[in-house]
């Protein structure tokens, strides 16, 4: 069995408390932005009830993740390679590089999308995407733990906007949520569905778990990083459930942002200026962890330099921005994230079977 933790020397590991900044990070990035308007449209203001499901959702696959990687002992390449054989395993490992390159691309364009249409619409793309990918590529070439501390920056600054979140209330209105649980279960499992182009970077564990020290000690941080992340998502919906009616709701594409609008400090005449700005160091963490993934994969299948995939990797990045020019792509775009990491939640519990399986006739064989 190929064990990636073996060949990580001690300085590059990060220690455990740092797995919650990870998981938070990637869970909150673009997604948190405009999700009210999805999950809404599938069941209506009893829709923060499914934020909740999908969190219980996420607490279990969280610790199915764990106990996939601490029965193989290495990364998402030795789970796949355990499981598949070299050559099969080679496949499904080409094609979770793919996958969270496909999320890099994601939060990248949606994220200039959100800059363009809020502050500078006249700069053009290609400038937004070079400036962007360039500063992603400096992090990584620096290594997981200087991506490590970049989520830990975003985490704490990303704290000073949910207390912005008093605003909105005060000129809500409390009984838009009334009555509550008007609608059905598989309505609500359908906004669950809706909900996940923000959770789906759980997955990235997979990955970075090599990285991390106390791996066992780790596992309370990662359901900690979750909660964390439910609670904020659900504080956020709340708000806009109280300030919005359904109709405004449906129209508004980014709910967030247009609640930072109402916000009135004297120094300050367009918040929602300095709020996108601020959540900027949620994305540039969330960007370098995909990307980091995605080029650690084909370095770990391959033994070449990481620094190579990453240049290959990086102009896919920026070829790829250039083939959604507007909303309706990118929506498209979210759309299909959403379906891929829908799938990618669906296989989890069966590579859980497997490898069970997969361990108990080759510990019977060996006995």
């Amino acid at each position: 069995m190929n064990n990636s933790a073996a060949q990580i020397p001690e300085n590059l590991l990060v220690s455990s408390t740092m797995v919650f900044f990870l998981i938070h990070s990637m869970q909150v990035g673009v997604g948190i932005l405009s999700f009210e308007k999805y999950i809404a449209t599938e069941a209506g203001y009893d829709a923060w009830i499914s934020i909740i499901i999908a969190g219980l959702g996420l607490h279990l696959l969280l610790w199915i993740i764990y106990r996939i990687l601490q029965a193989v002992d290495g990364d998402i390449v030795s789970v796949h390679t355990f499981v598949y054989g070299k050559y099969i395993g080679g496949g499904m490992n080409f094609l979770f590089s793919l996958y969270y390159l496909l999320l890099c691309v994601t939060i990248l364009r949606t994220f200039i999308e959100i800059i363009q249409t809020w502050i500078f619409p006249q700069l053009p793309l290609w400038l937004f995407a070079f400036i962007f990918i360039l500063l992603i590529y400096y992090y990584v070439e620096g290594g997981f733990r200087v991506i490590t501390g970049a989520c830990v920056t975003g985490a704490i600054l990303g704290i000073t906007l949910l207390l912005f979140k008093l605003f909105p209330i005060q000129y809500g209105n409390v009984h838009n949520v009334y009555p509550l649980i008007d609608h059905s279960i598989l309505e609500l499992l359908a906004s669950t569905k809706s909900s996940i182009l923000g959770f789906i970077g759980i997955g990235l564990l997979f990955v970075y778990y090599p990285f991390i020290k106390n791996k066992n000690e780790s596992k309370k941080w990662a359901h900690f990083g979750v909660f964390y992340t439910v609670l904020i998502y659900l504080v956020t919906a709340i708000v806009a459930f109280i300030y919005y009616s359904e109709e405004q709701l449906d129209k508004i594409i980014w709910a967030t942002i247009s609640l930072w609008k109402i916000i009135n400090i004297s120094f300050i005449e367009r918040f929602e200026y300095l709020g996108i700005s601020i959540w900027l160091f949620y994305i540039i963490p969330s960007l370098c962890l995909c990307l980091w993934a995605a080029s650690r994969i084909p370095k770990r299948m391959f033994n070449i330099k990481q620094r190579y995939v990453l240049w290959v990797y990086s102009i896919i990045l920026y070829v790829a921005i250039f083939f959604l020019e507007d909303r309706r792509a990118i929506d498209r775009l979210n759309h299909f994230t959403s379906e891929v990491g829908l799938y990618f939640f669906m296989y989890i519990p069966v590579l859980y079977l497997l490898v069970v399986i997969i361990k108990k006739v080759r510990n019977r064989h060996e006995a």
